[in-house]
């Protein structure tokens, strides 16, 4: 069945003071495109979480957010550039011998930019990345189940409309023959008339020419209804479709536009006008199909 890219999923794993959330999010796209945002101590995971992430999203735009929670990604120390401090009390004697000034205090030596600062050292924590993964697949289910459900639901409508446009063709297939007729009995009136010496050779000419192009519409639905067969077939096939009904709508539209070029009748014309209606949603639809 067809897989919507529209889909949202959530999914969280923890073990002791580690907590890991997994979000994301997916919209319809051409290609198959990853956004990750994570902690910076984690994009060495970047390229796994990628590889879980595209077995279950072949087309589309995904966005994730991981974020983690907890004293387990690193260590914090509080260093002194030793160097720094060094020259800070340096110059600052050097001022107070000159000016005869009183010496510097810690408060004045904390004012200079980078003298004191905040170290974070990885920690190697094996079992993150098994929360993380866990927190994933759970999120990634989440996302299938949704997108699954949005795809049947785009299923069973591309269906009833498809259903529509069949009913449609078999109403010109009712009305074709009538007017083909009446192409031909006008024809026949002008033979009449240019027998008789009435008629103007030039104008018969044309009117021969507007019955080969008008009278008959058969080709046109004959690959109508087989565009439509390969589209509803197309909506069974587990893999991703959304191009390939993309091209079919495409053509189908082709085909619909040219019998309406060429049906000079009220009740075809009708019929055209709706079918022309329901591939316009159609086309709409395919667009975020996977």
């Amino acid at each position: 069945m067809i897989v919507s890219m529209t889909g949202y999923g959530r999914g969280k794993a923890e073990d002791g003071d580690t907590k890991v959330t997994v979000e994301m999010k997916t919209v319809n796209h051409r290609f198959c495109e990853f956004i990750i945002r994570m902690p910076r101590q984690l994009m060495i995971l970047e390229e796994k979480v990628k590889k879980k992430a595209s077995q279950y999203i072949r087309r589309g735009r995904a966005e994730l957010f991981i974020t983690v929670e907890g004293e387990g990604l690193v260590t914090k120390k509080l260093q002194l550039d030793w160097s720094l401090t060094e020259q800070f009390f340096s110059h600052m004697e050097t001022v107070q011998t000159k000016y005869d000034l009183a010496g510097p205090s810690l408060h004045d030596m904390l004012q200079v930019e980078n003298i004191l600062f905040v170290e974070e050292e990885n920690n190697e924590n094996k079992e993150l990345e098994g929360i993380l993964f866990s927190a994933l697949t759970e999120a990634l289910e989440s996302l299938k189940k949704m997108r699954n459900q949005e795809g049947l639901e785009l299923m069973n409508d591309l269906s009833v409309q498809a259903a529509k446009i069949h009913k449609s063709i078999t109403i010109i297939k009712e009305y074709a023959p009538e007017v083909a007729l009446h192409y031909r009995e006008k024809l026949v009136q002008r033979l009449a008339e240019f027998a008789e010496g009435a008629g103007d050779e030039s104008r018969l000419l044309t009117e021969a020419a507007i019955l080969a192009d008008k009278a008959d519409v058969n080709e046109e639905l004959t690959r109508l209804e087989s565009h439509l067969l390969q589209f509803s077939d197309t909506l069974e096939v587990d893999e991703p479709v959304g191009r390939k009904l993309d091209f079919l709508v495409q053509e189908m539209n082709r085909e619909v536009n040219t019998i309406g070029s060429k049906a000079n009748d009220s009740r075809m014309t009708r019929e055209v006008v709706e079918m022309k209606s329901l591939l316009e949603k159609m086309k709409e639809q395919v667009q975020n199909i996977e």
